[in-house]
């Protein structure tokens, strides 16, 4: 009775000496000189105040709203010691060209200190085409390194130890091909496939939403991926077999509480397929990964990783009633904005991806990637790469920001922000609940909808000025087109069409057909489908192969478009 006597005696002395400090300081400065203007927002319009205190804390409980580090409900990160063990992982983004010109790019990298390897695909391998289809026109190695076969896959991992790295895979429809051949090139190499390291993204609902490289309908999209997870449990226990994406919904034009949200309840779709595939929670959570976008709103972007934290924590011992401690915890890889990258003054962006890198680190992110300062107007030069590793770098050994775990945690601000995302995010999955889960939500166009007027808010603020982009709306200047910009040769595609006919002609036919009918009787069965593609992979059967035999059985998606 006495503490809480002596709790309420201390808040009315700071509320007096607020009103005080209002009346006599702050009233007089602004009848002088207004502020820049009337209303301050985050991006997720969310009031900015002009100063926070210990009044918008007041509902905050200690233990089980912040706890700490490595504990429930891990607000303050998943490690105890977080970066005082060991830095996260510097994981570059990278891929253009064949297999040999992306290998070499990877070597160089590792060379230089990244600790991970992460690979692009361009969108012939993406979508599920080899490099000689029709469809692939144009397309072949341009956007990340193409890879029609197992073939290509050695080259691309040609002296790369994998035992050693660890390899993030950009891929989603395709995520069970490219998995199949990453264990394929491993056993060629003597890793068996349990001492594997790495991620393939494999969020197909995001693609849907926000990004357009689905093949399958969602339904038979949804029966890879529980396959897949029940696959790596036996197989590849390693692995994280799923790297459910915020980045593509913010890049999209959402929010950071639409971020949030529309990531979080595509992790709850994943999670209710498994558990309705015949998966124990505990059995397949853990290696559940997310993958989220830093983005320029710095404290707002620090909060979005620690409320994103605490609401998956919450729904994973709450709602799906998980005992491990693993299960709750949110492990998530950062990538800087490309979204806010200019080709106007590109060096300006360097600036820009250190403010979001450094909102990432302190926000407790597992892994980085940094984008480069020429990404707004090709693929990035190596020079380009070695500056955005080197900010991290920096980062890392000089600015003292990993020397003690969650150093922003505390601020009123900042854990006023934490609380508010967390409170937009859950009303934003409470409507998608209401609606029936996130597919009904995506086939009825809402999620779509609430990102394109999210993006369309965005950009009127931009044109109106009332959003500043350096060197874009403000501080322009007259300036050439850099030069030294990488391009892919028109050759690539042209000599990858070759490499894919001499397969073609060496390979066993015979073995192939057998592998992809296989494939096919588990499509139209219920068995699953990982170990006839593997099969099929190790027969040096193609991409374009393999998803024709899956299109024939489950079909193509055809999306909607939302007005």
């Amino acid at each position: 009775m006495a503490a809480t006597k002596g709790k309420n005696a201390g808040a009315a002395r700071v509320r007096a000496a607020r009103e005080a400090w209002d009346r006599e300081m702050l009233q007089p400065v602004l009848s002088k000189s207004p502020e820049r203007r009337k209303r301050f927002e985050s991006t997720s319009g969310e009031e900015i105040l002009r100063l926070y205190g210990p009044e918008h804390v007041e509902g905050l409980d200690y233990l089980p709203d912040l706890g700490f580090p490595g504990s429930y409900p891990f607000t303050r990160g998943v490690q105890p010691t977080m970066y005082r063990g060991r830095f996260w992982t510097m994981r570059q983004y990278a891929g253009f060209g064949d297999a040999r010109e992306s290998n070499n790019r990877y070597r160089y990298l590792l060379d230089h200190g990244q600790t991970g390897l992460s690979v692009a695909f361009d969108l012939p391998t993406q979508m599920g085409y080899d490099s000689d289809s029709t469809m692939a026109g144009g397309e072949v190695g341009k956007v990340g390194v193409a890879i029609d076969s197992l073939d290509d896959m050695e080259v691309l991992f040609d002296r790369i130890p994998l035992a050693k790295v660890s390899t993030s895979m950009t891929i989603n429809s395709t995520a069970a091909v490219l998995l199949a051949m990453y264990v394929a090139v491993g056993e060629k190499q003597g890793v068996s496939a349990d001492r594997l390291n790495g991620t393939i993204q494999n969020d197909i609902l995001k693609e849907y939403i926000a990004r357009g490289t689905y093949i399958f309908p969602p339904a038979p999209s949804m029966r890879v991926i529980t396959d897949i997870f029940a696959f790596c449990k036996d197989r590849v226990p390693r692995w994280n077999t799923i790297s459910i994406s915020g980045y593509h919904i913010r890049e999209a034009g959402s929010t950071a509480a639409q971020e949030i949200a529309f990531t979080l309840a595509n992790g709850i779709a994943y999670v209710q397929a498994a558990i309705d595939a015949g998966m124990t929670v505990d059995s397949f959570a853990s290696r559940l990964a997310f993958f989220f976008n830093a983005h320029n709103a710095f404290l707002e972007e620090v909060a979005k990783y620690r409320a994103a934290r605490r609401l998956w924590a919450k729904i994973m011992k709450e709602r799906f009633k998980a005992k491990d401690p693993r299960s709750w915890m949110l492990r998530f890889h950062t990538q800087t904005a490309g979204s806010s990258l200019t080709a106007q003054q590109p060096d300006n962006n360097i600036v820009r991806v250190t403010i979001q890198a450094l909102s990432a680190v302190l926000g407790g992110t597992q892994s980085l990637h940094t984008n480069s300062r020429d990404e707004a107007l090709s693929l990035p030069t190596e020079d380009s790469v070695r500056i955005a590793l080197r900010t991290q770098q920096v980062i890392a050994h000089e600015s003292g920001v990993g020397d003690t775990v969650d150093p922003l945690g505390g601020s009123y601000c900042i854990e006023a922000l934490t609380s508010a995302l967390e409170r937009q995010a859950e009303e934003y999955i409470g409507k998608i609940d209401r609606m029936g889960g996130v597919i009904r939500a995506i086939d009825a166009g809402f999620i779509q909808k609430e990102i394109q007027d999210a993006a369309y808010r965005y950009q009127q603020e931009i044109e109106r000025k009332e959003r500043i982009v350096v060197g874009l709306n403000e501080f322009g200047i007259r300036e050439e087109r850099p030069g030294k910009l990488l391009t892919v040769d028109p050759k690539i595609e042209k000599n990858q069409r070759k490499r894919l006919a001499g397969l073609r002609r060496k390979r066993d036919g015979r073995a192939v057909s057998a592998a992809l009918a296989s494939l096919e009787k588990a499509c139209r069965g219920k068995d699953n489908v990982m170990p006839p593609i593997l099969s099929a992979v190790k027969a040096y059967a193609t991409i374009g192969e393999i998803s024709d035999v899956m299109r024939s059985v489950f079909g193509a998606y055809r999306g909607k478009v939302t007005v």
